[in-house]
């Protein structure tokens, strides 16, 4: 499903129940960042062992979706709203971040940019 179409679902949604008259800009991202601590809220205290094997409890995985969905269901929203299109956006970025972060100085590092040299 192409992002436009659960863009769409999601503004029909809320159109439905008449809370576009809630999905302001400050609204949406502030509901996303709220979203994003539930998400975080699940792996808060895992080691990072046990943090990748989280999918495999059923009742965490369940969690897991669901706070990923909400997240991205907030995002969707917002960029809608901000008529920001996410596919383009996110192109943009990708190779932005290729500059930042060559391959022959990035490869196997977690460093800032601004700390990689060259």
């Amino acid at each position: 499903m192409a992002l436009t179409h659960l863009q769409q679902a999601l503004a029909q949604f809320a159109a439905e129940r008449e809370w576009e008259q809630f999905h302001s800009p400050k609204n949406l991202a502030m509901a996303m960042a709220g979203e994003s601590g539930e998400l975080l809220e699940i792996f808060q205290w895992l080691t990072p062992e046990q943090s990748d094997q989280v999918m495999r409890d059923a009742e965490r995985a369940v969690q897991v979706r669901e706070e990923m969905a909400d997240v991205l269901a907030y995002l969707l929203r917002l960029a809608d709203v901000l008529d920001i299109d996410l596919e383009e956006a996110l192109t943009q970025k990708i190779e932005k971040n290729r500059r930042k972060y060559p391959v022959h100085l990035a490869r196997g590092r977690a460093d800032k940019y601004t700390q990689l040299g060259g």
